[in-house]
């Protein structure tokens, strides 16, 4: 097979193409109109929260959602530090100070015993807390049971990076519902998309009016140009919206074929030495975004970057977890409660192709490939 065979790429068909082009015929081609205010409703009744902000992407979501939480230079924002570099960049465009948490091994999302002791730090030296960014890896929502009462205990707003993971639940509440407000990422490998783009959701009506007010270059409602703040040209077009409101017609289909390559995973390493799919223990409340194996090399006799090398001479994409931002160049000089666990997963992890875009043909290829990779070891 000769084609590249992606981890996620976009599950776009002949909705979408319907759904763009009558958004197109309808004239709305610029940054508002009636897909955007029914891609905002539809989402928050998804979600089940009163208000959605759809925004240029899930990066300005979160920039927006800091600064409405009043981050900025001199105050300090903890967050995971098993995450994608976007979530410490919102933090950094703010100025305020990223402080890492370091991650549960068995998930990968944040460790409340060390998001305790961090707060208790940072409490202890009178720091000005900003906000809590915790991250919900590859689609598994974290413990907000557990974060949010620590939050609580301080005192301290959540925000919900829940970029990964639309669709999953935590004790059957949708991810997205959870904290003061919450992000989606609505990028082209994420479990749906609308090419660019992304979404602040949040009960707060307040909350909600400043990240629209901010998204749209911080105008006054006058008829001339007045300008009184920093804004930011951060709304979603149009047309993307009419593209995710297609895709959101079809989230529950294309996470059912997501559950159906990453059973083949488990079918296949369940009897293998050392390998497991990371995160195995399924309670159904994982919206199995990416399918990861961990794989402990003393006892499966190769490291995963034997198989990915493996799976790229035959054109097929892997990729390790994040780096952990706090080995990251531009953010190590930046503290944080580190274990060891966010390090552990980036050596020994490996995430395979997992979309729902995948056809029977690739999917029956990629195990294949697998399958005579184990077998020569």
């Amino acid at each position: 097979m000769n084609e590249r065979i992606y981890m996620s790429s976009p599950d776009v068909g002949e909705l979408e193409e319907q759904a763009v082009l009558a958004a197109m015929r309808g004239g709305w081609i610029a940054p508002l109109g009636p897909d955007v205010d029914a891609f905002e409703a539809e989402m928050a009744a998804r979600v089940g929260v009163k208000h959605a902000v759809a925004l240029s992407s899930g990066t300005a979501a979160l920039h927006l959602g800091l600064l409405t939480l009043g981050a900025k230079k001199g105050s300090v924002v903890v967050t995971s530090t098993m995450t994608f570099a976007a979530t410490t960049n919102a933090i950094m465009y703010t100025g305020a100070e990223p402080y890492f948490i370091d991650c549960l091994p068995e998930t990968g999302n944040m460790n409340p015993d060390l998001l305790r002791k961090g707060l208790t730090r940072l409490r202890a030296e009178h720091a000005d807390i900003a906000a809590i960014v915790p991250v919900d890896l590859l689609g598994k929502a974290i413990d907000y049971t557990k974060i949010l009462e620590i939050a609580d205990e301080f005192d301290v707003p959540v925000l919900s990076d829940a970029a990964e993971s639309l669709g999953a639940t935590h004790e059957g509440k949708p991810a997205g519902s959870f904290g003061v407000a919450s992000v989606f990422s609505f990028n082209g490998n994420k479990i749906m998309t609308t090419s660019g783009g992304g979404m602040l959701l949040t009960n707060n009506e307040e909350f909600a009016q400043n990240v629209r007010y901010l998204a749209t270059q911080a105008r006054q409602p006058v008829v001339h140009y007045e300008h009184q703040d920093v804004g930011f040209n951060y709304r979603l077009s149009n047309l993307l919206a009419a593209l995710g409101r297609a895709q959101l017609s079809r989230l529950d289909d294309m996470i059912a074929k997501r559950r159906e390559v990453r059973d083949a995973y488990k079918s296949l390493f369940d009897t293998v030495d050392g390998v497991e799919v990371f995160g195995s223990v399924d309670d159904g409340e994982d919206n199995v975004w990416l399918t990861a194996i961990s794989v402990n090399e003393k006892v499966a006799g190769w490291a995963v970057s034997e198989l990915s090398a493996a799976l790229e001479k035959h054109n097929i994409e892997s990729r390790p977890l994040w780096k952990p931002m706090h080995l990251q160049p531009i953010f190590s000089k930046y503290r944080g409660e580190i274990s060891g666990a966010s390090e552990d997963l980036f050596h020994t992890n490996l995430t395979l192709p997992s979309g729902s875009a995948l056809t029977d043909s690739q999917r029956q290829f990629v195990i294949q490939v697998l399958a005579e990779f184990l077998e020569s070891k």
